[in-house]
């Protein structure tokens, strides 16, 4: 990990309140694993660092793709930021999902809102080993979907909203595909969502993305800890921005 003023090559409002931010510079060439995250400083007004995690990436134009939601008054002033400009960044930070291991034939990917990000560049990597990839991902209505033409590119996609204007009414469990055609499974949203799945998936192996609160993103302020399963000497943490954000299901309590 390291720090890095990188430049803005394209920014641009890709859905309602979400961008896409495009960043140039070395950091780009040290992702190994999707799932991994940049630390974004917004400016010195703000004085925490903004967690985004890597939509994609390209070592050889050296560029990072985040996609981002307008969540408060951080990410409002990052909207202000242009094409030319240079951003403080720190990255990449966490562990991301373990391609590497995965040699089955088919993959299941289920996003929910601004989880999905994540989850395109795992797609990639998935499809690149010749691994089935199916999607599910959820919005809350039309006009807050994103990126769903990208990932019907490298596969089948299941498409779900809260309110039914697009696709499946409800949430991504209600669109969740036959359990006998999934070999894995890889999850990235809300805390309430990743229990549901995680429920809804009991028994199929996978891999849950967390999204979480952080104050130093390397794991010294415990700001982001979460509880593990009680074991005989009682019950442990982790830290989502060092030891994660990517656990298995069983590693973790949802609350």
């Amino acid at each position: 990990m390291i720090r890095e003023w990188m430049t803005i090559i394209n920014h641009q409002l890709i859905a309602s309140q979400t961008y896409l931010l495009e960043i140039q510079g070395e950091i780009a060439t040290l992702v190994d694993s999707p799932g991994q995250f940049v630390h974004i400083q917004v400016s010195e007004q703000y004085f925490l660092r903004r967690p985004v995690s890597i939509a994609d990436v390209s070592p050889v134009k050296g560029t990072i793709t985040l996609l981002y939601k307008v969540m408060g008054e951080g990410t409002d002033a990052l909207t202000h930021k242009k094409a030319g400009e240079k951003i403080d960044i720190v990255g990449p930070g966490g562990k991301g999902f373990p391609v590497q291991d995965i040699n089955n034939s088919k993959a299941l990917l289920i996003g929910g809102g601004i989880g999905i990000p994540p989850l395109y560049f795992l797609a990639k990597q998935l499809t690149a080993k010749g691994i089935e990839v199916t999607s599910v991902l959820g919005f809350r209505s039309e006009e807050d979907m994103f990126y769903v033409k990208e990932f019907e590119s490298l596969g089948k996609v299941h498409v779900t909203t809260n309110d039914g204007t697009v696709g499946t009414k409800g949430f991504v469990t209600d669109a969740l595909p036959s359990l006998e055609n999934i070999d894995t499974y890889f999850t990235c949203g809300p805390t309430i969502m990743l229990r549901n799945v995680k429920e809804k998936l009991k028994g199929v192996p996978g891999y849950i993305s967390i999204e979480e609160r952080m104050g130093c993103g390397i794991g010294a302020c415990f700001a982001c800890v979460l509880e593990t399963p009680a074991k005989e000497d009682g019950k442990g943490y982790v830290k989502v921005c060092s030891d994660g954000p990517v656990f298995r299901p069983e590693e973790v309590v949802l609350k």
